[in-house]
């Protein structure tokens, strides 16, 4: 995939693209739905799907203390919208000087003279312009006058409610990852290279893969039902996952320890990919080694039954097998 940092004041990047205009923060399913309408449009007109968005957050600029958190980092959003077979992304700096232009110049400098836009696809949220003066309905009017397309696409509805940035957030932010994957068509993820940890999680039978996580909102402490990709290998692992500061042995950094199910082999230096599936308690300071011990072998069967795994663990039989991870306990 493509992907362009500046508007271009040259050749145009894309021939006659299908823009798909949204900040895809999540690249949840109502931005799916969008993708989707733009491809099926695209292939109407023989034309290619390019994303539009903006870095960083309109709101993050315009009034910084209600800006939202990220789900996922550009660079992921980059990913998933190559992987949804997007040809390219323009990624708009959104400064103060591109928040002050008025959304005529918008639709008649940007899009149509810089990008030559074909068609464009958005959600009835869009707003664009100085003051949020353009909406879907003022774009459509000008797509009449200019020559290009323009699809208003319906918000989607999960178990009752509307899929959004927003919803996907505040469903993390509780704690409720699978009500945030019913949102997202999938889990959660967060990303991390595994470190060199206090070598704990070994000693009490449960050896751990100790991150330092990146590239998306975490949700709060708690031990969690997870898979796992390691890089550069097909298939997922079952896990437990502890998320917290490890309150029994006095710890303050706040670290994803991840332990896999029947698996054994070194990964440090190993980056993987960390699907949070399910809830299953909030994190605890014990009163001793052994009640902590017991509760992670609690754990494990819980994970267990939630992932649906037998006592093998796997979610792909053929996935990596082999020594342990080793780093700290949940």
């Amino acid at each position: 995939m493509r992907v362009v940092r500046r508007l271009p004041a040259g050749p145009r990047p894309f021939p006659e693209p299908i823009l798909a205009i949204g900040n895809f923060d999540g690249v949840h399913l109502g931005h799916r739905t969008i993708l989707d309408a733009a491809a099926r449009l695209a292939t109407t007109l023989d034309s290619c799907v390019v994303a539009f968005t903006f870095r960083p957050h309109p709101v993050a600029l315009l009034a910084p203390e209600r800006a939202p958190p990220q789900i996922m980092s550009l660079a992921r959003r980059l990913d998933a919208l190559a992987g949804v077979g997007v040809a390219g992304t323009v990624v708009v700096p959104f400064t103060r000087q591109f928040s002050q232009i008025s959304a005529d110049y918008f639709v008649e400098e940007i899009l149509v003279r810089r990008l030559g836009v074909r068609g464009i696809v958005v959600g009835p949220d869009l707003r664009y312009g100085q003051g949020r003066q353009g909406n879907p309905e003022t774009l459509r009017e000008a797509g009449r006058q200019a020559g290009f397309e323009v699809e208003i696409v319906e918000p989607v509805v999960v178990a009752g409610e509307r899929v959004s940035s927003t919803a996907v957030r505040a469903a993390l932010l509780d704690g409720d990852v699978e009500r945030a994957a019913g949102l997202l068509g999938r889990p959660h993820q967060i990303h991390g290279r595994v470190r060199a940890g206090d070598r704990r999680g070994a000693q009490l039978g449960f050896p751990t893969a100790n991150l330092l996580p990146r590239g998306g909102l975490l949700p709060p402490d708690g031990v969690y039902a997870v898979s796992v990709r390691i890089d550069g290998e097909a298939g997922r692992q079952s896990g437990v996952a502890n998320l917290g500061t490890n309150p029994t042995f006095g710890g303050v950094a706040r670290r994803l320890e991840v332990h896999l199910l029947d698996f054994a082999r070194d990964l440090y230096g190993c980056r993987l990919e960390v699907d949070f599936e399910s809830r299953l308690r909030e994190e605890r300071c014990f009163g001793s080694v052994q009640d902590l011990v017991v509760q992670i072998g609690l754990d494990v069967e819980a994970a267990r039954a939630r992932l649906g795994k037998g006592a093998d663990g796997n979610r792909d039989r053929d996935a990596g097998k082999g020594p342990g991870p080793d780093g700290d306990a949940p």
